[in-house]
């Protein structure tokens, strides 16, 4: 049995910057439940490049904690702005029709505003232009941003994410940015942590590979895995499981081709696959000029692709890209890899949303208990959730708590 201050459940961004902020101070283990480091973001290795498929974007990068850690690690910040703040191939979308349709985007995100400065409880699905010629595109993009359909969105719920409107990437991975911060801890891969007992003066934390005593714990985790008690409690804590339930994860799921010959298409240019439905993918043309196509899939969609096992993303993908640019490139394209967060055990989704009650699910999950359990990862963050970034400054703040809490009481003998 190890006896140490803090063991922190789970090697995600949430679970990292927790253990980082501690290990100043205290003794700090870390637990995770995988082979690998990250979580949610996971960078691919694919030769000498990295291809993420989790987190990606580095939202609110003026901002952004892994942005400004970024240089001291050894990793550049990618000043190009997002592909969807330029123009889309014209493969399938001409350029009236792009102007079209982000009029219509303009008039409804209007609306979304009017109705969220009102704190409108309404769907945003509610929004759309009766008969737009748009709304299965918008339908599309909402599902991409949130993991979910504009029908599963609450509009005052949604509107509490906070966002500066400046986005960049790391071309080494955001997931191996993380990967690089959490170097210097001592993370036990593969231990998945299965029981936490808070009963006693010490918490018992029961995994595959035996029990150890803290003096408190992290728990960073996902919320899917407190819900089905994956990782139970003991004593239970009926709130915490309460919320737990009312924060699903919405589901965003990443694809990569690989494309011989690439130089003949556009770099950084996003394709879209179809501009008349939500099911279907977006696709962004050789990244940072790589020979890669990703592709991005999202909410009850992405969930039926994973249904149908491994291929089923690049075999959909490629059929997409081929009605696009024509049948003569299919010769060109190879799958590489490919997400499928809603079937991860460990993850159960990719991130939270503006859900119902999910503000209060929130604050409720992100409380402390009895000065020995401490709780993080982006669901628990007020307005930064479904980021990196959220899960970092819960990581952070659930640190800072814990620190205090063991200042306050005697270490035990």
């Amino acid at each position: 049995m190890d006896d140490i201050d803090v063991v922190v459940i789970g090697a995600g961004a949430g679970g990292v910057a927790a253990a980082r902020a501690l290990t100043m101070r205290h003794s700090v283990v870390v637990l995770e439940a995988r082979e690998r480091i990250g979580g949610r973001a996971w960078t691919y290795r694919y030769g000498d490049i990295g291809l993420d498929l989790g987190a990606t974007w580095l939202h609110s990068a003026d901002e952004n904690e892994w942005g400004a850690l970024a240089p001291s690690l050894g990793f550049k910040v990618d000043p190009l702005p997002p592909p969807w703040d330029r123009p889309a191939h014209r493969a399938n979308f001409s350029r009236g029709e792009r102007a079209d349709y982000h009029a219509a985007w303009g008039r409804f995100y209007s609306r979304i505003d009017e109705a969220a400065a009102a704190g409108s409880t309404r769907l945003m699905s509610e929004f759309f232009e009766p008969a737009g010629r748009w709304n299965g595109l918008l339908g599309a993009m909402v599902t991409y941003i949130n993991g979910v359909e504009a029908d599963q969105l609450v509009v005052a719920e949604y509107a509490r994410y906070r966002d500066t409107d400046v986005n960049r990437r790391i071309p080494q991975g955001y997931g191996a940015l993380i990967e690089a911060y959490a170097r210097p801890l001592d993370i036990r891969l593969g231990c998945p942590a299965a029981l936490i007992d808070h009963s006693g003066e010490r918490v018992r934390v029961t995994t595959l590979h035996g029990t150890l005593a803290a003096r408190a714990v992290i728990v960073a985790v996902p919320p899917g895995v407190m819900a089905n008690q994956t990782l139970r409690l003991s004593p239970a804590l009926p709130d915490k499981l309460e919320a737990a339930h009312a924060l699903p994860l919405g589901v965003a799921d990443k694809m990569f081709l690989g494309i011989d010959g690439a130089d003949d298409l556009p770099a950084e240019t996003r394709l879209y696959g179809a501009t008349d439905r939500v099911e279907t993918g977006s696709y962004t043309l050789r990244p940072f000029g790589r020979p890669v196509i990703d592709g991005y899939f999202g909410g009850a969609f992405a969930r039926e692709l994973e249904s149908q096992g491994n291929g089923a993303f690049a075999a959909f993908a490629i059929e997409q890209i081929c009605a696009a640019l024509g049948n003569d490139v299919r010769k060109r394209l190879r799958p590489i890899a490919e997400s499928a967060w809603a079937r991860d055990p460990w993850s159960l989704g990719a991130y939270s949303y503006g859900s119902q009650g999910a503000q209060a699910a929130r604050a409720k999950l992100a409380t402390s208990v009895g000065d020995k359990l401490f709780f993080a990862g982006e669901h628990c963050s007020d307005v930064d959730f479904s980021t990196a970034h959220g899960a970092y400054r819960t990581g952070v703040k659930a640190a800072e708590d814990a620190i205090k809490a063991l200042e306050r009481k005697a270490p035990a003998t």
